[in-house]
């Protein structure tokens, strides 16, 4: 005969029942386990001193061989992460490398152009020297601006030589006695020198205009000056070296004009300099 679905269930919850026999059964025996060792600890029962230490042993060399797999795995993530990030380092640095070799290539090729240009334009080079003299007299009207300087050709000081405040350009020798010479400024009308005006690269006459201000002139891109430029010595001429900061661009009118960086009314001394012309091959 099949047995019936009611024995079926019977079966199942005696299982259960015996199960559940078994399990107040191992509560029981661990409850009286725990008493057990309360009572022994009480009275430092000495077998009780060796169990708790192999115990301890037991746990820790259990925890030290549990924990392996999870420190070799971690030992291991780290160690596959870290060749990552050395591999990843090792891209970045050979990318840079790689970017300033093309930079050192580019400044080469413009360092080895410019010296193949200044070959073909004949340009020169410049060793410059400088004294240090003290201003004596103010000369000033309203459109006439020179001063005398406590130098002279004793101190082997010649006509055109350049007269600078700090590093800016003022003026320039125009005579010279033994003790004593006279510098004709930037700022007064019979001053006229080349310049080149940057970032724009264009070449003009600065003149001066008897203020404190020069006036820019005789450019064939007048009107593409652009205000805030910087006017420097354009070298034209051989009057000055070329290079020497003068000032900055204004307009006014539509006019453009140079404020320069020195206020010629507060020199007391000066810088004279002497540029000697030195051709390539000299080098």
């Amino acid at each position: 005969m099949q047995p019936s679905r009611d024995d079926f269930v019977i079966a199942i919850r005696s299982a259960f029942l015996k199960k559940g026999n078994q399990q107040r059964f191992s509560l029981l025996g661990l409850l009286l386990f725990s008493f057990i060792l309360i009572i022994l600890g009480k009275y430092n029962f000495k077998g009780l001193d060796y169990l708790r230490i192999a115990l301890k042993e037991f746990v820790y060399r259990t925890t030290f061989i549990v924990s392996l797999p999870e420190k070799y795995l971690g030992q291991s993530y780290q160690v596959v992460k870290n060749h990552l990030n050395l591999y990843k380092n090792y891209n970045v640095t050979k990318d840079k490398l790689n970017e300033l070799e093309s930079k050192d290539y580019n400044i080469n090729y413009i360092i080895a152009e410019n010296n193949r240009l200044k070959k073909i334009l004949e340009e020169v080079n410049f060793s410059t020297k400088e004294q240090i003299s003290k201003v004596l007299i103010d000369k000033k009207s309203p459109f006439l601006h020179s001063i005398i300087i406590n130098k002279g050709s004793k101190n082997n000081v010649k006509k055109g030589m350049a007269i600078l405040d700090n590093n800016y350009l003022v003026g320039k020798i125009v005579e010279v006695n033994f003790y004593t010479s006279k510098i004709l400024l930037l700022s007064d009308l019979n001053s006229k020198i080349p310049v080149i005006i940057e970032p724009d690269g264009i070449q003009a006459i600065m003149s001066g205009s008897g203020t404190n201000e020069g006036a820019i002139q005789y450019s064939k891109s007048y009107k593409e000056i652009t205000e805030g430029s910087t006017v420097y010595t354009s070298g034209a001429g051989d009057l000055f070296k070329v290079g020497i900061p003068i000032g900055k661009i204004y307009k006014k009118d539509d006019k453009n004009f140079v404020n320069f960086f020195s206020d010629f009314s507060q020199l007391s001394y000066i810088k004279i300099l002497t540029f000697v012309k030195k051709d390539f091959d000299d080098e």
